[in-house]
């Protein structure tokens, strides 16, 4: 059976680190940010997905 490939968009999307644990950035935090309150600058902080979506995921990243 040949490998898997390498989703592209979860690759752009998530980050695996050292131990395994994903990352993931939190939405709306690029587009028209000046009508954006600032303290919604803390809560795009990097958070990783639930446990039910990261094995799923993590298929696909590496």
């Amino acid at each position: 059976m040949p490998k898997m490939k390498t989703h592209k968009g979860a690759q752009k999307r998530f980050r695996v680190t050292k131990n395994g644990k994903l990352l993931r950035r939190k939405q709306g935090g690029n587009h028209l940010r000046r009508k954006k309150r600032k303290v919604s600058d803390y809560r795009h902080k990097i958070t990783s997905p639930n446990k039910g979506q990261a094995k799923a995921t993590k298929k696909l990243v590496s």
